[in-house]
């Protein structure tokens, strides 16, 4: 039970409505860990004898060590839906390793180094999983059905296992990435232009992956369905995994290009259990779970309101060189795993740098600051940020003392009945204080581009391409940075905000990622009303292309990186940045609000549907008996109807309550037209209605605005 990641993102958000659909005959496996079980999980009692049953075998038969006698626990997960959760233990069944090696050789003739101590877990853990799922067929019975979803290459073990051991159960295997794309990927290789010219054994040999890549590409192969999170994914997994496709399911005996190994344990099986199917036979787009607000400006409120937190923190970072507005500041951020290309770190450096260069020759009076959250090696908070923080409250203490004392003078004055002569009602001290805390704003140094100590200051990529680039947050350059290496927190000294308020304060996401199976980043920009840039490379970008006309309408700038080369990517995001600023503030507003809209297409709600389908065609496939569906076939669904604006959007000069407040400087900008029924024809017109599961038939090509009814 990790915290980290996309993959947990999807399992966690994913229960609420898995557990509406399924009650108590839903249930969540994975390892156990003691510090998270004791924190996250409520110890219960299985609500099935079934599931007790199988707990006891396990912990009877040999998943104990000495005096240890519960190694396989259960409970509720303390996330929205209180689902079940059965977690094994381990460490408890380690002594079984090399025994549970040669099961697994023998099976399917992969082998597992005794130093990867992850592939080593994932055995353990697949074994008692396989063992679980036994045991509880064999209390079940006939009745009830199973169906088990596996996610990733470490769960693969549990379903080759399951399937040679001809387990009466349906299985589901998800990729969300696959691991020899994510290593090529990570070694600045040409992936997407060469796929199909890969070598995919040499490359998994060079990379010392092969054994896990073999696991990986048996699991796909095993599973009676395989699905991934995008279309970009199926279309990898295809050339990386080997999963043909085909016009219909078919028999194992159709042709298939896997090594020997492999082919050596699928003989094993039963012809009519084994599929080699559609490819990617599902595609399940990742969801979250959307809490709408009941009136359209509240989350616009929560923006007003978190980009002042954001602004607080802004006025100590660049204390003495504050010179620039922060009415006309953006706020503009990347986040995520520090994989400095596959995040799209380099080419969002170097179009910052344009994009400062065309602010700074335009005359353009827009500063913008930029977030990098990406977790690295820091041992503390530097110096510099810190004291800035320090002098920021330094100066609010001193100001707020100096208005109490003014405001009783005032007050005292008027109560006399009258006006107080302003030189005398502030006396030299209240100048003295004041002076001395203008002098301690002065620095000697430029506001520093990291808050933290880096642990490998002369390598890190980040600081490497700001040296070449030259944005060290000087007062000529209108494109400052600051790079927080660590996850916000609420707790934190210096920035004490949760990523969600943290995302909400600010004007855009910048995503462009060249490797990005899914993408929950700009996922969680959309949801929360904030534009952001992704791209063609991203799951979420060809999601979002798919479905809606007009993106950039919409708040969602999608940079060509698959059909065009580094240096235009880098100057279309150069130039959806500077058109970005380039916006009125009521423009921001109005985007924000369309922004917002396209929350319920990314509802688990909707979006769950896809794993419904995935389920119903492993039981087909698994029980053909019992259960029918033509796999060929597309399941139609209910149209994505998409939602009219409830209300127009407020106007800034309309309602001080409910859009962000005024500056001195807004824009002459408030006469713009904005009319509800133009935007709802922009809806019907731009979203792509309604959606149906399943691939367009072969050889014919999907047309623009085209559903595939």
């Amino acid at each position: 039970m990790g915290t980290v990641g996309g993959i947990y993102t999807v399992i966690q958000t994913k229960a609420k409505i898995t557990t509406d659909e399924w009650g108590e005959s839903y249930y969540m496996m994975g390892p156990y860990f003691e510090h998270n079980f004791k924190t996250q999980v409520e110890v219960c009692e299985p609500p099935k004898a079934a599931i007790r049953k199988a707990m006891d075998a396990l912990i009877h038969n040999g998943c104990q060590v000495g005096e240890w006698k519960h190694m396989v626990f259960f409970g509720r997960w303390l996330i929205e839906g209180s689902p079940y959760v059965i977690l094994f233990d381990i460490g408890s069944a380690a002594w079984n390793l090399d025994r549970w090696k040669g099961d697994l050789w023998e099976t399917c003739n992969i082998g597992l180094p005794y130093h990867d101590r992850e592939a080593n877990d994932s055995l353990i853990l697949g074994s008692l999983i396989a063992w679980f799922f036994k045991e509880l067929t064999d209390h079940l019975g006939e009745k009830p059905n199973v169906i088990s979803h596996f996610h990733e290459w470490q769960a693969g073990p549990g379903l080759i296992l399951s399937r040679s051991r001809k387990l009466p159960m349906a299985t589901v295997f998800t990729t969300h990435a696959t691991l020899l794309g994510r290593y090529l990927c990570a070694g600045n290789a040409d992936f997407y232009n060469n796929l199909d010219k890969f070598n995919i054994d040499k490359e998994a040999g060079e990379r010392q992956i092969y054994h896990r890549y073999c696991l990986e590409r048996a699991a796909v192969h095993c599973a009676h369905v395989f699905t991934t999170v995008s279309q970009i994914t199926a279309v990898e997994a295809n050339h990386i995994l080997h999963r043909k496709p085909e016009d219909e399911a078919k028999p194992l005996s159709c042709s298939l290009q896997i090594d020997k190994s492999i082919i050596a344990y699928c003989r094993q099986l039963n012809n009519t259990d084994f599929y080699c199917c559609d490819g990617t036979d599902v595609v399940t787009p990742n969801g979250l779970n959307v809490k709408k607000f009941s009136a359209m400006h509240e989350f616009q409120n929560l923006h007003s309101t978190n980009k002042a937190r954001i602004q607080e923190f802004v006025r100590g970072h660049f204390y003495g060189y504050l010179d620039f507005n922060l009415d006309k500041t953006l706020f503009f951020f990347i986040a995520g795993r520090y994989e400095f290309s596959n995040k799209g770190a380099d080419i969002f450096l170097e179009s910052l740098s344009r994009l400062n260069y065309l602010l700074r020759v335009h005359r353009n009076d827009m500063t913008v600051v930029v977030f990098f959250i990406m977790p690295a090696k820091t041992n503390n908070f530097n110096v510099e940020s810190l004291r800035g923080q320090a002098v920021r409250k330094q100066l609010w203490d001193t100001a707020h003392s100096v208005k109490e004392k003014f405001g009783k003078k005032l007050y005292d004055a008027l109560l006399k009945g009258q006006i107080p002569d302003m030189n005398s009602i502030l006396d030299r001290d209240d100048f003295t204080i004041m002076k001395r805390a203008i002098y301690a704003t002065q620095r000697h140094s430029l506001p520093p581009v990291t808050t933290h100590n880096m642990l490998d200051d002369s390598t890190d990529p980040i600081l490497s391409n700001v040296r070449r680039i030259g944005l060290f947050n000087s007062r000529n350059d209108r494109v400052k940075i600051i790079f927080h290496p660590e996850f916000l927190s609420s707790t934190s000294p210096l920035l004490p905000m949760d990523y969600e308020d943290f995302v909400r304060g600010c004007n855009l996401g910048v995503f462009p990622s060249y490797y990005e199976p899914w993408g929950y980043t700009p996922g969680e920009c959309t949801v929360m009303g904030i534009p952001s840039v992704t791209t063609n490379l991203s799951g979420f970008g060809c999601f979002i292309e798919e479905h809606i006309s007009d993106p950039a309408a919409y708040g969602i700038y999608i940079v060509d990186r698959r059909f065009h080369s580094p240096e235009e990517s880098c100057n279309q995001l150069t130039q959806f940045m500077f058109s970005f600023c380039q916006q009125s503030r009521r423009q921001r507003i109005i985007q924000r609000n369309r922004t917002e809209r396209l929350s319920d297409l990314l509802d688990w709600r909707f979006l769950g549907r896809f794993y419904i389908h995935a389920r119903r065609l492993a039981l087909s496939r698994a029980f053909p008996d019992k259960f029918k569906i033509d796999p060929i076939a597309s399941l139609k669904t209910e149209g994505f109807r998409y939602p009219r604006p409830s209300s127009v959007p407020p106007s800034p000069s309309a309602s001080l309550h409910s859009t962000p407040h005024h500056s001195d400087v807004e824009d002459d900008d408030d006469d713009e037209p904005y009319d509800e029924e133009e935007e709802a024809e922009k809806d019907r017109l731009n979203i792509k209605t309604p959606f149906v599961l399943g691939a367009v038939p072969a050889g014919k090509k999907k047309q623009p605005g085209e559903s595939g009814n």
